[in-house]
């Protein structure tokens, strides 16, 4: 039942942007429109620094049904303009967020000609029987998907200098998304069908398709990732756009983490930093895993950093009774390796994310998935942009009408009280016989 519910919402999205077309069947037709010429292309953008990315959701509420108005999106995007960013990751279309940000960002624009803010645009893809209450079947997709599609090439059209990427799915293919994940050759058939159109000048000639995947999904994982469909779309994609998330392997891949990583004298601070360091190099090594097997088969195309970052707080896997990887101070050492890796390897990195959504991760408020963001849901930025605030960036911008301030009051003793850590393998063996 929830898939057919959002067929219709997809249909009244169509309706809401002022498309007439059919949700039943895509039609090339219903796509083509006068593409007008842009100055600034994907390929111009991704791996440049000056450019550089964020993923984005600006739901502020536990309800995610509430969705964030033009308004709030433009606070969102001054305030991350302001920072530097210049592209955005979206996830979804049946939703209004996705086409209301595009609205804000084209109004912007009206409002300041040199306001520039562009965006990978997210179609959201299910296997069918996804989020039922019926067993998924991950061979069959989601009758909602061509619906997805088809509202992503028409915003594409619409929004020309804003859409740069068109993203078909996320984390779609990984097997651990157990609830709704597909085969690879759904995702091949609308990566090609997106391909198909752009060559027949129905989208814009120099809009890049991709799929946005864990690293295992791309290649970089076991064996059972590497069959023929996932060989022929990592062909058909303009590139690679994979995910890395060390900080969750810290609970579900611990013998990593739990190797000795001190040196003997090293402050609980040394240890930290290093064990970040550490981090950084766990990602590079997921990245050329998915480098090694494209190679494999001989292709060359650009991998760019679709999804990655480190939550503040967590109460569970993450937090004090476990891996201790939450906090704000390794959060910022996190970011900013990251922003160095991928800005002198020529990589984007659509950094996950701009500011905390209390609608993700269920009701307890201790959940990491609540707490990824750069600012927190009333406009304090967190440790790893605090020096954004001293130097005035945000001055006279808001966030929920909230001038921004720092988490903690901006007292760094304050915040290195939360900040533990994490066990080591003695430690870790201790505290699973308590």
């Amino acid at each position: 039942m929830k898939n057919y519910l959002s067929i219709i919402r997809i249909c009244a999205l169509i309706l809401l942007i002022g498309f007439t077309g059919s949700c039943s069947k895509v039609n090339k037709k219903d796509v083509e429109e006068e593409v007008p010429m842009k100055e600034v292309s994907a390929e111009d953008i991704l791996g440049n620094p000056d450019y550089l990315a964020m993923s984005y959701g600006g739901y502020r509420y536990a309800d995610h049904g509430i969705e964030p108005s033009i308004g709030q999106l433009k606070e969102d995007m001054k305030l991350l303009a302001a920072m530097g960013i210049k592209m955005l990751r979206t996830y979804k279309v049946h939703m209004p967020q996705a086409i209301n940000l595009l609205k804000a960002i084209s109004e912007l624009k009206q409002e300041d000609p040199n306001f520039e803010m562009y965006v990978m645009l997210g179609a959201w893809i299910d296997c069918k029987n996804a989020w039922t209450d019926q067993d998924p079947i991950h061979n069959e997709e989601s009758e909602a998907n061509e619906a997805q599609i088809l509202v992503t090439a028409h915003l594409a059209n619409k929004y020309p200098d804003i859409v740069k990427v068109i993203a078909v799915g996320n984390e779609a293919m990984v097997k651990w998304a157990a609830t709704y994940y597909v085969e690879p050759w759904i995702i091949l058939k609308w990566v090609n069908h997106l391909q198909e159109l752009k060559q027949e000048g129905k989208l814009p000639k120099d809009l890049w398709i991709t799929s946005s995947d864990n690293f295992a999904s791309w290649g970089g994982g076991g064996d059972e990732y590497h069959v023929e469909d996932l060989n022929k779309l990592i062909k058909a994609v303009d590139f690679i756009s994979m995910h890395t998330y060390p900080m969750h392997d810290t609970h579900y891949q611990p013998e990593f983490w739990q190797k000795p990583f001190a040196k003997e004298g090293m402050s609980d601070l040394e240890k930290i930093d290093a064990l970040m360091l550490r981090a950084k190099e766990y990602a590079i090594l997921q990245y050329g895993n998915v480098k090694t097997y494209m190679d494999s088969l001989g292709v060359n195309k650009p991998i760019h950093i679709g999804e990655t970052g480190w939550a503040s707080v967590s109460t569970g896997h993450y937090g004090p009774k476990g891996s201790r990887a939450s906090d704000e101070y390794k959060e910022a050492l996190y970011y900013h390796h990251m922003r160095d890796w991928t800005n002198e390897a020529g990589l984007s990195c659509f950094y996950f994310e701009g500011f905390d959504e209390p609608w993700k991760g269920g009701e307890n408020l201790g959940n990491s998935e609540k707490h990824f963001g750069l600012f927190t849901v009333d406009g304090k930025a967190k440790y790893v942009i605090w020096d954004m605030v001293d130097k005035g960036i945000f001055k006279g911008l808001t966030r929920n009408g909230n001038p921004i301030t720092k988490t903690f009051n901006g007292d760094k003793e304050a915040l290195m009280k939360s900040v533990e850590v994490p066990p080591t393998s003695e430690e870790n063996a201790g505290r699973k016989q308590e």
